[in-house]
């Protein structure tokens, strides 16, 4: 005749639950691993955030040769570099035209990209992924080659000297990525909600604008930023197509502080910084949408 053990509510109660090895949960780190991540972290951001800091620390600086022995700076900081870029050079009429060339590249480059991308996610063509890789290749010319041809062109459209042409060269080395960056976040957009515009009585186009793009605005976002970010800082093709000093890019009349015999680096530093603010603004504007798109984006494609 067999018995039977039978635990009582204490028993189990008293006895130690069995816990991972180390005596740490899942997903928890020890103290020294959190120490080593935040000082890699740190000393990733001193990295980062030094050119900035020593490009602001050489602005003040009054003389040229200043940052031949920066540690003079200390004594004699001023802001009469600032001044002088400001009230002294076409600063204005450089910030003007990067706004212009820059926007216009934006909205026209993004509006194309997204249409691009939206039609190779959705539609199947002839030749659709032959088509994708055309766009890549684009990519893979350097700007030395795309000169030449790229005048040829606009001198023929009467184009050379004038904002719209170098906002359509601008497309054309913004829109390829960006339409790449677009068809791949337009692939994570369920196609049900353009099934339901169509039962809704939405032509294709209006299922595109009224449902899809509210939906793609991270994606967006990141193409827009690539678009302006392209444009601001381009110096070969606005030197080459840019003829008028009224219509110079800021990217172009930074330049202007270099000479053959000369070079006035405290000025340059001083409109380095200057320049540094719209950007800082537009990824202000813009940084909520950006790793989201980034990462949707490369999630498929």
């Amino acid at each position: 005749m067999s018995t039977t053990t039978v635990e009582t509510s204490a028993d189990v109660t008293e006895r130690p639950a069995a816990g991972p090895a180390g005596g740490r949960g899942r997903g928890k780190r020890g103290v020294v691993a959190s120490l080593a991540s935040h000082g890699v972290l740190i000393a990733a951001s001193l990295i980062a955030l030094f050119p900035i800091a020593w490009l602001v620390f050489l602005s003040l600086g009054p003389d040229k040769d200043d940052y031949l022995h920066p540690g003079r700076i200390w004594s004699k900081m001023t802001l009469d570099n600032y001044s002088f870029v400001l009230q002294n050079t076409n600063f204005f009429d450089w910030l003007k035209s990067s706004l212009i060339v820059s926007l216009g590249t934006t909205v026209i480059g993004v509006m194309i990209a997204a249409t691009t991308g939206y039609a190779v996610s959705r539609m199947r063509f002839p030749a659709y992924r032959k088509f994708m890789w055309v766009l890549l290749v684009t990519q893979m010319f350097p700007v030395a080659v795309l000169m030449v041809p790229m005048y040829q062109i606009l001198s023929d459209l009467q184009l050379i000297d004038t904002y719209l042409g170098l906002i359509l060269v601008y497309c054309s080395t913004a829109v390829p990525y960006c339409a790449w960056l677009l068809k791949g976040y337009f692939d994570t957009i369920p196609f049900e909600i353009d099934e339901a515009g169509r039962v809704d009585g939405l032509s294709p186009f209006g299922t595109f604008a009224r449902l899809i793009l509210p939906l793609a605005k991270p994606g967006l976002a990141v193409a827009a930023f690539y678009s302006f970010i392209t444009a601001f800082g381009e110096v070969a093709f606005a030197t080459t197509f840019l003829l008028d000093d009224e219509k110079y890019t800021l990217a172009v009349g930074l330049q202007s502080f270099v000479s053959e015999h000369d070079a006035q680096r405290n000025l340059m530093a001083a409109t380095a910084v200057l320049i540094a603010i719209p950007v800082s603004a537009f990824f202000y504007l813009v940084q909520k949408n950006l790793v989201t798109g980034l990462t949707a984006g490369g999630t498929k494609g």
